[in-house]
């Protein structure tokens, strides 16, 4: 994995998709029509400009969603942020195609080179998938032969982030991806995994966790107990990477 210059360039809203009744997905295109390198897990410092005085927005950190390689980045975005300084309507919920926006980076020691690691659990919660699914594209691009597991928690059922392209994963890559739902209710006809992630749930999808590198994203609150029920099951610190968020 390289040392990137961090550096600040202008990009344009390309797409943006209401995802979920949570998630906004948004794309961004840079002026300069070049690439930023970034290795898979890496996030940028993304800041508004004002439409009229060109003024520069308090900037916040987003984990990258799109593989490296792709000129465009992609973001998921809470609408209606409850932590940290974000709580109420994000900004982001009124940009129309081709806003301004300043990113700088890339950013971060959340990274995952697939050369490294030959087995990995990822653990993700609501919108911590982001980092997860740029490292899930870039092993499809370079078709790595990683054997990866994924736990992905949402409150609901549609909350998934990016379904159709997480079940199609499971054709091309070494992954087995176990999606649960912390708030099931009746009449969704939620029939897979629900509660938190817990060391019982981490023993039953991933036996062999022990011989896995895991990497966690996600708020808080979830990063905490992930990295508290890895450590009920003995895996050494050196063996989690975490990012948090919120």
């Amino acid at each position: 994995m390289a040392n990137y210059t961090v550096v600040e360039r202008k990009y344009f809203i390309t797409e943006k998709i209401d995802e979920t009744p949570e998630v906004l997905i948004l794309g961004m295109k840079p002026e300069d029509g070049k690439p930023n390198a970034f290795d898979p897990g890496m996030f940028m410092m993304v800041s508004g400009l004002d439409k009229q005085t060109g003024e520069k927005h308090v900037g916040r950190a987003l984990s990258i969603a799109s593989d490296p390689s792709s000129i465009n980045i992609e973001f998921f975005v809470i609408k209606n942020p409850t932590h940290g300084d974000h709580i109420g309507r994000s900004h982001f919920m009124d940009v129309e195609i081709n806003d301004p926006f300043m990113l700088k980076g890339p950013n971060g020691q959340f990274k995952f080179d697939p050369n490294k690691d030959s087995k990995v659990l990822f653990i993700a919660g609501g919108t911590g998938l982001a980092p997860f699914m740029s490292m899930l594209r870039h092993m499809k691009l370079v078709n790595a032969p990683t054997d990866t597991i994924m736990l992905y928690s949402v409150k609901f059922p549609t909350e998934i982030i990016r379904k159709d392209e997480l079940n199609a994963f499971g054709q091309h890559l070494k992954l087995k991806t176990v999606v649960t739902v912390t708030r099931p209710a009746e009449g969704d006809n939620w029939t897979g995994q629900t509660g938190h992630v817990d060391s019982a749930m981490i023993q039953k999808h991933a036996p062999d966790f022990a011989d896995r590198m895991c990497y966690i994203c996600g708020p808080l609150p979830f990063v905490k107990a992930v990295k508290d029920a890895l450590a009920a099951l003995n895996v050494p610190q050196q063996r989690i990477s975490a990012d948090v968020w919120g």
